[in-house]
């Protein structure tokens, strides 16, 4: 077994109280995946409902410096990973809540799935998946679900278009509407994970797993590390200004729908107030023809009045 054994004598089963930086920081995120090969694996196994014996390799594409400056809008935190070399797979933890992510996630979706190079054929193009980690709702939906995908199909029979272009969202928030399939494959077991607070929980959640126990044991190792917790405290500083600026976004679009609204309805009635403008104006010159009229038969009548 490949699991990975702790380097000194302290471990996360000895650590108690608060976890200073969880998974849900993408640094933390970041780096455990990309120093846990044997962690990366038993997520990819979760999350696409393999067997280990089935994952040969696991690679990740784009590694990242720890040197690297995180609190930077063009430092990019996913993971491009290349699975048996037959697809590849982007992984994600955003927690902060993006206006645009639909947007956002096509974008990296089709970014991991153009690989082709001058000489190749479209036929040796790897299935592409993006997985986002989610902290909020990306779609708005009266049926919350935990684990979604999401893939081209043909609108009237459902029939799919292919299978090498998919999305998928694993909505932290929605852990209790996980399914029994998704509970089957410990994707719920490795949200918790990512979510959880205390070591207390970490421990629990480690239990007969040892992925989650390796990813554990790389949690405690992390945040004893000085400069990876000055990088987690780095992009927590920068989420929380993301965040804000996100909220703000939300709110002025939510007030230029508002405004949008208003200025119709008020468009709406001065349309029918010059209607009503001119269908009184219509009145007004029909009652001045009949006031002609009247004065018009008053003369004649006055007229015949005097010639008698």
């Amino acid at each position: 077994m490949n699991t990975i054994k702790p380097t000194t004598s302290l471990s996360y089963l000895n650590a108690t109280g608060q976890i200073p930086y969880g998974m849900t920081n993408d640094y933390m995120f970041r780096i455990i995946l990309e120093k846990n090969n044997y962690v990366l694996k038993g997520l990819i196994c979760s999350l696409l409902s393999l067997k280990p014996e089935e994952v040969v390799s696991v690679e990740i594409q784009n590694p990242i410096l720890l040197n690297e400056a995180v609190d930077d809008k063009e430092f990019i935190l996913d993971i491009k990973v290349l699975l048996n070399n037959s697809a590849v797979i982007n992984l994600e933890m955003q927690m902060a809540y993006q206006l645009n992510w639909k947007e956002r996630s096509l974008s990296y979706l089709c970014r991991v799935f153009d690989q082709l190079s001058h000489g190749h054929l479209y036929g040796d193009i790897k299935p592409a998946i993006h997985i986002g980690f989610l902290n909020f709702d990306p779609v708005s939906s009266e049926y919350p679900e935990f684990y979604s995908s999401y893939r081209l199909l043909n609108e009237k029979t459902y029939t799919p278009y292919s299978d090498k272009f998919i999305l998928r969202v694993v909505n932290l928030r929605q852990i209790d509407f996980a399914t029994d399939e998704d509970r089957a494959n410990r994707i719920d077991y490795w949200a918790r994970l990512f979510t959880a607070t205390t070591w207390e929980e970490i421990k629990m959640l480690a239990k007969n797993n040892e992925f989650i126990a390796s990813a554990s044991q790389s949690l405690y190792e992390s945040n004893a590390d000085e400069i990876t917790r000055e990088k987690c405290r780095a992009r927590e500083n920068y989420i929380c200004l993301e965040r804000t600026l996100a909220e703000q976004e939300k709110r002025l679009a939510e007030q230029e729908v508002e405004l949008a609204n208003k200025t119709a309805a008020l468009a709406e009635q001065e349309a029918e107030l010059a209607n009503k403008t001119a269908a009184l104006a219509e009145q007004k010159a029909a009652l001045s023809d009949k006031d002609k009229i009247i004065e018009k038969l008053k003369k004649q009548l006055a007229e015949i009045q005097s010639a008698n």
